[in-house]
């Protein structure tokens, strides 16, 4: 799981409307250093996330970066995406893992839970993501995490730790120091005025 470190860029319908615009900002992240990209759409227009996603996993895979796909094992099949990531309602990991087979990444949320944590770790999960570290227009109402977690989390497993909820640049390096191995960003890359130069700041930060 050497891939999984660095900038984690989350795609956002509002801030990237339409395939043109989604194409274009998610390209100049790569060209920036982003180094995994997580699909996440929730709408229920299926032929519309089909085809943004096929055309996403060609890009990433053009700059050997991984496409995740956010709670929806079918599009993750349907696409051959490099894994998915789970919510704690969403479906199980044995299921993802069953559909997806061994080589798919599986990560989960795990909020501020080391219990929660440690139940995906021993279902198989591949990275565990906690958060929201700070204030978070995406996810206003995701519940606060403490950064000790991420110190918490980095002595207890071997697999990769993700940081996310709020990060900008100025305040990713705290949680880097505490032991964050990705950070889950979408605001402050795909709204920045230079979203290339920004993914920079954040791969530099590694």
């Amino acid at each position: 799981m050497h891939r999984l470190k660095g900038l984690y860029g989350i795609t956002d319908s509002r801030l990237l409307p339409d395939d043109e615009t989604m194409m274009v900002f998610v390209e100049q992240a790569l060209t920036g250093g982003m180094k995994v990209l997580q699909y996440r759409d929730k709408s229920s227009d299926h032929s519309r996330r089909l085809r943004q996603a096929g055309a996403l996993k060609a890009l990433c895979h053009h700059y050997q970066a991984l496409l995740i796909i956010n709670d929806d094992i079918q599009l993750a099949a349907d696409v051959e995406a490099d894994g998915i990531h789970l919510g704690q309602k969403d479906a199980s990991i044995d299921e993802a893992r069953s559909r997806l087979g061994d080589y798919a990444v599986i990560g989960i949320s795990a909020e501020n839970s080391l219990p929660q944590a440690l139940t995906g770790v021993e279902r198989g999960a591949d990275y565990i993501a906690f958060g929201r570290f700070f204030p978070s227009s995406t996810k206003p109402d995701a519940k606060q995490a403490n950064i000790s977690v991420l110190k918490d989390a980095k002595k207890l497993f071997r697999q990769p730790v993700v940081a996310i909820g709020g990060i900008t640049v100025d305040n990713a390096p705290e949680l880097i120091a505490a032991g964050a191995d990705m950070i889950a960003v979408v605001n402050n890359l795909f709204s920045a005025p230079d979203i290339q130069y920004r993914a920079r700041e954040f791969s530099q930060l590694f």
